[in-house]
This record gives C-alpha cells, structure tokens and sequence, in this order.
C-alpha cells in the first residue's frame, strides 16, 4: 500500500514520536498498519522529516536507516512506544525504561551520525530529558503519542485538522440522527 508522508504524519512534536506513530491504529488488530513494513516507505521517511517534523532544524539531512540497522530500529521504536505511552498513563515504566535504554544505546553504538536512526535516538533521549514530557498525550482518535504545546494544555488530539475534525464530525452525526429520531 503506497501512501504520502504529510504534514499530518508528523503531528508528535518530536521526531521519536513521529517514528513511534508509524504504526497506525496500534491498538486495533484489524485495521492496525506499520508503515515501516514496506521498505520504500522507511526509506521515504527521512525526506519528509526533513520537511516535516518539528525537530527538523536540530538533525538536518537525514540519511534512510541502514540495512543492518533495520531491525534494532524496529525494537527502539516499539521501546520508544512503550516507555513514553506508559509514562503518559501514568503506569510503572521502570522495567520499560531499561529496555528503551538498551535499544537506544544499540543504535546509538550502531548507526552513522546524520541517520534517521542516530537522529531517532537523540530526539528520543531529549524526551527522557526535557520538561516537555509532562506536556505528553495519546490522541483521543487515533491513539498517536504527542506533545502537547497549547498555552492551556487543553488539545486533546495529536492533530485538529485531522482527528479533531474527524472526532467533532462524528459527534455532530450522531447528534443530528437522535434528533432525527425524537
């Protein structure tokens, strides 16, 4: 399946969550899809995140995830995923943070200086770091991990033009049809 890496892709605030969002629909089995799964699509990534991410004056040019390197790619992502989303829960993450860290400092001993991988790493790390992690949220639509900049802390989606749209919508649909139906 061939698709566009879009601005809206790129809704997570931090290139390691724009990375950990590569799974659409994590939590839902049957329509779940790793976009990374097709290799001209992990290799399409680091174009559009040079375009795209809010990250992107910090890394520069960014080169595809090396062969090699694909696969402990794959495992920091799902760490990534695991660890910031448990945070956000609220959830025990101490064990989580050991295996982030190790798939972390794997690619870091791994991967060349201006990757994607390396660049993964580093924004990742800056997370683990920063005050903006208390700014962190899931996506009330879709599931996606963001950061949320608002002045209020109020957004409740990773994008309103997307999800928040979509959300508002459905809400006015089934509005509309009860009313309908008095």
């Amino acid at each position: 399946m061939s698709f566009s890496w879009t601005p809206h892709r790129f809704a997570g605030g931090a290139l390691a969550l724009d990375v950990a969002n590569s799974v659409i629909l994590r939590f839902d089995a049957t329509r779940s899809i790793d976009r990374f799964a097709e290799l001209p699509q992990m290799d399409a990534f680091p174009k559009a995140a040079e375009k795209f991410s809010a990250e992107r004056a910090l890394f520069g040019d960014l080169a595809p995830v090396e062969p090699e390197n694909r696969t402990p790619f794959i495992v920091m992502r799902e760490a990534i995923d695991r660890y910031f989303r448990a945070r956000v829960l609220g959830d025990d993450a101490q064990t989580l943070l050991a295996d982030f860290l190790e798939a972390t400092a794997i690619i870091l001993r791994r991967a060349g200086k201006n990757s994607l991988e390396a660049a993964t790493a580093h924004s990742a790390l800056r997370l683990l770091a920063d005050t903006e992690i208390s700014r962190m949220k899931i996506c009330g639509n879709c599931g996606w991990l963001f950061i949320d900049r608002s002045k209020n802390r109020s957004r409740t989606w990773c994008d309103m033009a997307v999800c928040g749209n979509r959300v508002k919508a459905n809400r006015h649909y089934h509005r509309r049809k009860k009313e309908a139906a008095s």
